[in-house]
């Protein structure tokens, strides 16, 4: 039988109230979030806006939580010394949305922060095996990025088992985090499959007992 393994949560604060957002942010870490995922929109590479570095920086002093930055924004690299300069601890961004990803990469982790790479849907997870050794998490999506609460896309547990056993023949250490319709009806098959880190949004944010909602994901 596989190893059950080890699960963190990273709550997204796009499903969170934005009136009391530091609130917001102390409630998941004080409920056992290990990191707080920052969901940055352009309005270009997805169809809607979030927020960008200002918020970020802002939320900084009042939180010790890990900064899971998913830049879902076009050519990345253009911003990257503002969300550094923000706080961020992981900052992941999109094969689909850099002309030179390893480019990028490289500068994310000459910053001297945590690097991740994220697909689309419609995205091969082979295409980006050669950019695996420079990858500290590679982030699936299981929804269409964009919005939050939309459906799980069930047919991209197996995206997540390929680069499970890729990590493995490989003897890489890259964390596989799940972006999309997770919730502690899925948490077990995503597990199984090999994914190490959940965002969830509404599954955490949408429960008035954030502390129990995060254990159930953790199962």
């Amino acid at each position: 039988m596989k190893e059950k393994r080890k699960t963190v949560v990273s709550p997204s604060i796009l499903a969170a109230d934005f009136s009391r957002l530091r609130e917001e942010v102390r409630a998941v870490e004080a409920g056992g979030a290990e990191w707080l995922h920052l969901d940055v929109m352009d309005g270009a590479f997805v169809p809607n806006i979030s927020f960008g570095a200002p918020v970020i920086r802002a939320l900084r002093p009042h939180t010790g939580i890990f900064f899971d930055a998913h830049l879902m924004i076009r050519e990345p690299i253009r911003y990257l010394s503002d969300f550094v300069s923000a706080g961020c601890d992981l900052i992941t961004v999109h094969a689909e949305a850099c002309s030179n990803v390893k480019a990028t990469l490289e500068a994310i982790r000459a910053a001297g922060k945590y690097a991740g790479l994220s697909v689309k849907p419609g995205t091969p997870v082979e295409g980006i095996f050669g950019l695996l050794p420079l990858l500290h998490t590679v982030l699936v999506m299981t929804v269409e990025p964009g919005f939050s609460g939309q459906k799980f896309m069930p047919e991209m547990v197996e995206k997540i088992r390929v680069l499970d056993r890729e990590r493995q023949r490989r003897s890489l250490s890259y964390l596989i985090e799940v972006d999309g319709g997770v919730f502690s009806g899925n948490a077990d098959l995503l597990r199984e499959a090999g994914a190490d880190v959940f965002v969830a949004g509404n599954a955490v944010y949408g429960k008035e007992d954030k502390a129990a909602a995060i254990a159930a994901l953790k199962g």
